[in-house]
C-alpha cells in the first residue's frame, strides 16, 4: 500500500480529515454536492453551532473550524452531536466511525441492567456514521458502487442484531456515510485548481486493477468490526429487561396482574414487593430467559407474517407452542405446584396479559403463575 496523506485534526469542535491532493467523495453529507473533489472533510459538533442547524450555518462554521487550524482548501460538512470516532487501518481502507448515544445501560438490579436514557427514549439518538477513504484512484461510478455497498451491509448488519424495537426506532436516524478515495493527477491541471476546471470523465482510475468481489469483501468486513466496535466503546448491550420495555411491559404491570387472581390472601405492598422480588430474580434464570425470548422473538416473525406457513391473526386454537413454553416457564421457577397456577392466569389474562399477543400473553401468564407459586411457598 502507498502511503496516503492524511491528516486529522480533532477538537472539542469538530473533526477535520485533510488530504492536499484532493479526495474524490461521494457522501451524503449536508455540505456536499454529492460527489466532491475537496481537501477537507469535516465532521462538526453541533455544540459548536449557535444557530439552527442549517447549510449555510455549517458552512460557515466548517469555514471558521478550518481557519482556526489553519486549514486550507475545499471542503464538505457535516454536523453530528458528537466528535468522538475511532479509526481503524487495513490494507487499502481507512476507516474513520464516529459515534454517539443519548443511551446508557444502568444497573436495575445487582444483578440485572437496562438501557436507559435521560431525556427520553422520544428524544434520545444512537448515531454511528462513517468517512471511509481507499487508498486507490476510484471512478465516481466504483465510488458511488462502493457506497451502496456499505449502506446494505450497515443496515443488514443492525437488522442481525433483533435489538428491542425502542432501540432500533433511535439508532441512525441522523447518521452519515463519505465514501473518499485519491483523485487522478490527470483529473485537473494545476493551474486550473484556482478556477475550479476539472475532468473525471477522462481521468485514469484504479477500477480494472480491483477485483470488486474481494474488494466488496474486504469493504464489509471493514464496516461489520467498525460497527461492533462503536457498540463496544459506547458499552451498549441489550438484556432480558429492555426486550421487556420493547413490548410494553413494566414489572409493576407483571405485579398488578398477579395480584389480580389473588384469593384467601390480603394484597398488601409487602406482597407487592415479594412478587416483584420474585419476577426480577426470576428474570436472572438463564432458562426463563432463554425461553422469554424465543416466545418474543416467534411472536415478532409470526405477528409480521414472516413464515409462510403460520396466520396467528385470530390466535388459532391449534397452536398451542405458546401454552407449552408458558407451562415450562412456570415449572422452571416454581416446580409442578405452578402449572396448575398457570391455568388460572392463562384463561383469566388478568391486567397487561390481556393485551399481549398470542404467543407473549401465555409466557407471561407462566411467569406470574410461576412468581406467585413461588412466593407462597417461601
Amino acid at each position: 500500500m502507498s502511503e496516503n496523506n492524511l491528516n486529522v485534526i480533532s477538537t472539542k469542535e469538530g473533526v477535520v480529515i485533510t488530504n492536499p491532493n484532493h479526495f474524490l467523495a461521494f457522501s451524503d453529507f449536508e455540505v456536499s454536492d454529492g460527489i466532491d473533489i475537496i481537501e477537507n472533510i469535516n465532521i462538526l459538533s453541533n455544540a459548536s453551532l449557535n444557530e439552527d442547524i442549517d447549510f449555510e450555518n455549517i458552512a460557515e462554521s466548517s469555514e471558521k473550524f478550518n481557519e482556526s487550524n489553519n486549514v486550507e482548501g475545499s471542503y464538505i460538512g457535516q454536523n453530528f452531536k458528537s466528535t468522538e470516532f475511532l479509526r481503524n487501518s487495513y490494507e487499502n481502507l481507512e476507516l474513520f466511525t464516529f459515534l454517539s448515544s443519548d443511551v446508557s445501560v444502568d444497573d436495575f438490579t445487582d444483578e440485572l441492567k437496562v438501557a436507559n436514557t435521560s431525556i427520553g427514549f422520544e428524544n434520545a439518538q444512537i448515531d454511528i456514521g462513517h468517512v471511509i477513504f481507499i487508498n486507490k484512484v476510484l471512478s465516481p461510478k466504483l465510488l458511488l458502487k462502493t457506497y451502496k455497498t456499505v449502506l446494505k451491509i450497515k443496515s443488514e448488519f443492525f437488522e442481525s442484531l433483533n435489538l428491542p424495537i425502542h432501540i432500533k426506532n433511535i439508532l441512525n436516524n441522523n447518521d452519515f456515510l463519505c465514501i473518499a478515495s485519491n483523485v487522478a493527477e490527470s483529473t485537473f491541471e494545476e493551474e486550473n485548481i484556482i478556477d475550479e476546471s476539472v475532468d473525471i470523465v477522462n481521468a485514469q482510475y484504479d477500477d480494472n486493477e480491483i477485483d470488486f468481489k474481494d474488494f466488496k469483501i474486504a469493504i464489509e468486513d471493514a464496516v461489520i468490526i467498525s460497527c461492533e466496535d462503536a457498540l463496544e466503546k459506547l458499552k451498549l448491550s441489550f438484556g432480558i429487561l429492555d426486550y421487556l420495555v420493547s413490548e410494553g411491559i413494566l414489572i409493576g404491570d407483571l405485579v398488578e396482574a398477579g395480584m389480580e387472581l389473588c384469593v384467601g390472601v390480603e394484597v398488601t405492598d409487602e406482597l407487592k414487593e415479594k412478587l416483584e422480588k420474585q419476577i426480577l430474580e426470576s428474570l436472572t434464570d438463564i432458562n426463563v430467559i432463554t425461553l422469554l425470548m424465543a416466545a418474543i422473538r416467534s411472536e415478532d416473525d409470526l405477528s409480521n407474517n414472516k413464515i409462510r406457513e403460520i396466520d396467528v391473526s385470530d390466535d388459532p386454537a391449534y397452536l398451542y407452542t405458546d401454552e407449552v413454553l408458558g407451562l415450562a416457564i412456570s415449572n422452571q421457577i416454581a416446580g409442578t405446584k405452578a402449572t396448575f397456577n398457570f391455568k388460572r392466569y392463562d384463561e383469566a389474562k388478568p391486567g397487561i396479559i390481556y393485551g399481549l399477543g398470542p404467543m407473549l400473553d401465555d409466557i407471561f401468564a407462566g411467569l406470574i403463575a410461576g412468581c406467585m407459586s413461588k412466593i407462597f411457598e417461601k
